[in-house]
């Protein structure tokens, strides 16, 4: 059984880290709540964008541009997104599995070779230069400061390489940011831009609260009451628009801004989704610091108390003996 003096020193050095997990669990809960303003901000833009392109391919279905047809595919980029550091539970590990999977199967279908990875966030990096990958660059800094901008060169140069037909598809990786406590796995196709999937998919989020539990979710869902709207609200424009010159030509130019908008999505999404694997993991280390205290305490009482009872007995014992 350990001395005293030994699970004194115990409880102190829990004590010492419960701080700490405690404190980035906090700082945690403060970058989600500034990278969910960020997604919030973006809403309006991708709901006026996609219901443009939905009112498009309803008036006109057989609209199609270089950028969403299919074609045989013989070279693959997969672009990654992970976080610069760790300590934010399978965050990472999840993605570089799903990296894996995703580069053996291409390889088996097309041969060695024929995948590139597109990093972002030097976890993913370090990880693809490791395993011998063929690595086209670093945006490690895009992470911990979002760019549209950026994204947009990344888009543009990926597009080029399409148009140019250097690769014949753009996959994307990243975690899809539903709530602090649920951040699901994506591999989305980027380019050829399949219009019919990217408008169907799932855009709920819930970005008013980074509780992670799900029995608080659930209440919240049952209890949160309905927007009202606002007297004097800007009403949505109506489907009827003037297309000049012709369709394509305008599907042309938005078609493009589509891949910058899922591209920056992505970011944020993946930016998100760390910060709320991180926070339920800090949350999780704390409780368990608090039942490990719990635990060191009792020890610590007992071992104690029979330290005293074992004092007792020797004076017992000694007073007899005289």
């Amino acid at each position: 059984m350990p001395s005293l003096k030994e699970i004194k020193g115990r409880i102190a050095s829990v004590n010492s880290t419960r701080k700490i997990t405690s404190a980035m669990k906090m700082v945690a809960s403060s970058k989600l709540h500034h990278a969910q303003v960020a997604i919030q901000n973006m809403l309006p833009y991708e709901t006026m964008l996609e219901h443009i392109l939905k009112s498009f391919l309803a008036a006109e279905a057989e609209a199609q541009t270089v950028f969403d047809q299919e074609r045989p595919v013989k070279r693959v980029a997969l672009v990654v997104f992970s976080s610069n550091s760790s300590l934010c539970g399978g965050f990472n590990s999840n993605v570089i599995k799903l990296l894996q999977r995703t580069v053996e199967a291409y390889e088996q279908e097309l041969g060695k070779g024929s995948v590139e990875v597109w990093p972002i966030g030097r976890k993913v990096t370090e990880k693809a230069r490791k395993l011998g990958y063929d690595v086209k660059c670093d945006y490690a800094s895009l992470i911990d400061h979002p760019n549209v901008q950026t994204c947009i060169d990344i888009a543009m140069e990926l597009g080029g390489k399409f148009y140019d037909g250097e690769i014949d598809r753009v996959e994307i990786l990243y975690h899809h940011f539903k709530s602090a406590g649920s951040q699901i796995l994506t591999n989305k196709q980027f380019l050829p831009i399949d219009l019919e999937t990217e408008l169907e998919r799932d855009h709920e989020r819930d970005l008013t609260s980074n509780i992670a539990t799900k029995k608080a979710q659930d209440y919240l869902k049952k209890n949160r009451r309905k927007k009202v709207v606002k007297e004097g609200e800007v009403a949505p424009l109506n489907d009827n628009f003037i297309v000049e010159p012709d369709m394509n030509t305008v599907l042309e130019k938005l078609i493009p801004k589509m891949a910058h908008l899922m591209l920056y999505t992505a970011l944020l999404d993946s930016v998100a989704s760390e910060h709320a694997a991180r926070m339920v993991a800090m949350q999780t280390a704390t409780d368990n610091a608090d039942e490990l205290l719990r635990q060191l305490n009792l020890q610590y009482n007992k071992s104690r108390q029979q330290a005293i009872t074992n004092e007792l007995l020797d004076i017992v014992g000694g007073s007899v003996n005289n």
